[in-house]
Order: C-alpha cells, then sequence, then structure tokens
C-alpha cells in the first residue's frame, strides 16, 4: 500500500523557526524522516529558493526542489509547518505556514494547484496557522491526500 501523502507525523504545529533557511530545512526535514526524500533533497529545496522564493503569498511559503531533485524523491509527500510568529523570507514577506512537496513524476503539480486553491483563501491560511490539532489540517487538507 502506498503511505499517505500526507500524515499526523508530517505536521508540526507551533513551531519557531527564526530564519528562511532554517524554514526550509526544517520542512524538508520532516520529508526525510518520514521516509518521502533523501536527505539531500534539502539541498535542492534550497537551491529552489535561490532560483525564486516560494513564497506564494498570504503567509504561505511551499518549499520543494528543483526540477532534478525528482532523482531524491522516494515517495509522494507533504509535510505542514505552522509558524504562527512568522518567519522572514525577504523583501517583507512573512511566512506562517509552510507546506513542503516532494512529488514522484508530475504528482507534484496537480498537489500544488490543490493547496494553491485552498489556500488562496486568506481564511483557510488562519484556520492552518491557529489550528490546535494535526486533525484539524488534515481535515482541511484533505482533498490533497
Amino acid at each position: 500500500m502506498a503511505k499517505e501523502i500526507l500524515s499526523k507525523d508530517n505536521i508540526h504545529l507551533q513551531v519557531k523557526l527564526n530564519s528562511k533557511e532554517e524554514a526550509i530545512r526544517y520542512t524538508g526535514k520532516i520529508l526525510v524522516d518520514g521516509g518521502y526524500v533523501e536527505e539531500s533533497y534539502i539541498e535542492k529545496m534550497l537551491e529552489r529558493e535561490d532560483v525564486a522564493s516560494t513564497f506564494m503569498g498570504n503567509g504561505l511559503a511551499i518549499p520543494h526542489g528543483t526540477e532534478d531533485a525528482k532523482k531524491n524523491v522516494l515517495e509522494t509527500g507533504l509535510s505542514v509547518v505552522t509558524v504562527p510568529d512568522g518567519v522572514d523570507f525577504g523583501g517583507g514577506n512573512i511566512v506562517k505556514v509552510l507546506i513542503g512537496i516532494a512529488g514522484k513524476g508530475d504528482e507534484h503539480l496537480e498537489i500544488l494547484s490543490k493547496i494553491a486553491i485552498i489556500c488562496s483563501e486568506v481564511e483557510n491560511i488562519d484556520k492552518i496557522v491557529n489550528a490546535s490539532s494535526q486533525q484539524e489540517i488534515l481535515d482541511l487538507l484533505e482533498e490533497v491526500n
């Protein structure tokens, strides 16, 4: 049976992060620990950020690897990290929700579009940031799973 794309173990609430790099590493480490990606995928996430910011607006960032990082993906998966105090992604962009993505083949494109739709509504971002349990976030993102 295939792994769940998003499980409770991949959701970390109320995390304090001090920098964009720390935030991306933290988000990537959840994917590594869950067996979704090889450790080297984290460096590809940082490379991607150097090319173009993964800040999406509404306090959301979606860190993911570069195109050539697909070889480092073992299984399609997501990680969700809430940072109520926010973390600066540069240019005054404060991120309160990080959703790390690792996709096999083109699976990440469909996941990205679902996340973008859900997170285009500011109240959904607020619900994620203020969630008191992983289940609340799973319920909100259930169509991604």
